[in-house]
């Protein structure tokens, strides 16, 4: 890359514009000095690094700056810098400590060049000027995006790594070896989450693609996932939900309702998860007992939110096979001939017996739920009103999702 000098001649009070740049050496260790106390990040870098790559690489930008205003070629910097901001992004350097370091050295070298500017050099101090403007973009867009080149990969190769231990974890088939391979920690116990992702209400919407509706959807909830649990998170999600595995001591249980909140707004759509604790040799039983509450949580269509073993274990022991759920699920076959009958029973129950929300969910009145209930009660005989009666009707439902 080759800059052409400017018509206009690039001289401040008869001299190079780029002179007061020359000295790199004693320049770039003022810039260095500089960094360390004004960028706050740069303090508290070690000395090796702050006097080493950090002055190299000032050094380096200052002379890509003397080459660019002398109109030379600055090719092989350019490819230095670059190499530079891609290893800064693997090290996790932060992007805007890196443009502020860039931003601070620049502002120095530009006070230089133009201290001993005055009125009779307004049109070379405007053509220079317009140069520094460049020079500036030029290396912000360098680092910029060999940083972010180089970022994506190490996401991806993170990701990879992420898929790979969660799917043996998930498989039992992990191993402290694994976990090394991938860089990342197994914990002693899990929170063992299933999520139901429902989908966007533009996914639905003709206008539009509905797999980038999804695919950004899955992507919202993937960041807010790892900015409340950090990279110890291991998770396989698609865009209609999966599981995720939290290490017990990244939240503790009582913060698991916030982070479905926070989830689903991340995602716009209301998300429905069941939760086990599980030690890591026991993953996959833990996941398939979290994925069989969440399909309970399904069949019963209870509200959003975010359900633990302890408030499905009855539901759960009554999908077991056997002649106790055979009985059960038939108790509500005298309301086969009734379908208002029997969707007023499940919504009335999966609202938490909130007659006011069930009427509005159906769009009746709340007179018209009691008197519906009450046929419930007639016809089977057992009162949903009434605590046994309920309890069997609830157990009615459950067994019956699950008849053969």
């Amino acid at each position: 890359m080759t800059v052409t000098p400017s018509a206009v001649d690039l001289t401040v009070s008869g001299r190079p514009v780029s002179q007061p740049l020359q000295d790199v050496w004693s320049l770039s260790r003022q810039m260095v000095d500089h960094f360390i106390a004004n960028v706050a990040p740069c303090g508290t870098l070690p000395d090796d690094v702050l006097h080493g790559d950090v002055a190299t690489i000032t050094r380096l930008c200052v002379e890509m700056t003397t080459s660019m205003l002398d109109g030379g070629d600055i090719a092989a910097k350019t490819e230095r810098v670059q190499a530079a901001a891609a290893e800064w992004a693997r090290e996790g350097i932060p992007i805007d400590t890196i443009h502020r370091a860039v931003y601070e050295g620049f502002r120095i070298g530009f006070d230089l060049v133009f201290a001993q500017a005055t009125a009779a050099d307004y049109d070379s101090v405007l053509a220079t000027a317009r140069r520094m403007l460049e020079i500036l973009s030029t290396l912000t867009s360098t680092v910029s995006v060999a940083y972010v080149k180089e970022y994506r990969a190490v996401v991806s190769e993170h990701h990879t790594a992420v898929h790979t231990l969660t799917s043996a974890l998930l498989g039992g088939h992990s191993s402290a070896t694994m976990a090394r391979e991938c860089g990342i920690e197994i914990a002693a116990e899990y929170h063992v989450l299933a999520l139901s992702i429902p989908p966007h209400p533009e996914e639905r919407n003709p206008r539009v693609d509905a797999k980038v509706v999804a695919r950004r959807k899955l992507r919202r909830v993937q960041a807010e996932l790892a900015t409340r649990c950090g990279e110890s998170v291991l998770s396989l999600l698609s865009v209609d939900g999966g599981t995720v595995l939290i290490p017990e001591n990244a939240l503790d249980s009582a913060q698991l309702d916030e982070l479905l909140t926070c989830l689903s707004t991340a995602a716009q759509v209301p998300i429905r998860a069941t939760a086990v604790r599980a030690k890591a040799a026991e993953i996959p039983d833990g996941a398939d007992r979290a994925h069989e509450l969440l399909d309970i949580v399904h069949r019963l269509d209870c509200v959003d939110g975010l359900y633990r073993f302890d408030d499905l274990a009855l539901e759960y022991q009554l999908t077991r096979p056997g002649p106790g759920r055979e009985y059960l699920g038939s108790l509500l076959d005298p309301l086969e001939n009734h379908p208002d009958l029997l969707t007023t029973l499940q919504r009335h129950i999966a609202n938490n017996l909130n007659r006011g929300r069930t009427a509005r969910g159906l769009h009746v009145h709340t007179n018209t739920i009691d008197y519906r209930l009450k046929r419930v009660g007639q016809l089977t005989g057992f009162d949903p009103n009434q605590p046994s009666g309920l309890w069997y009707l609830r157990s009615a439902l459950v067994a019956r999702t699950y008849r053969a």
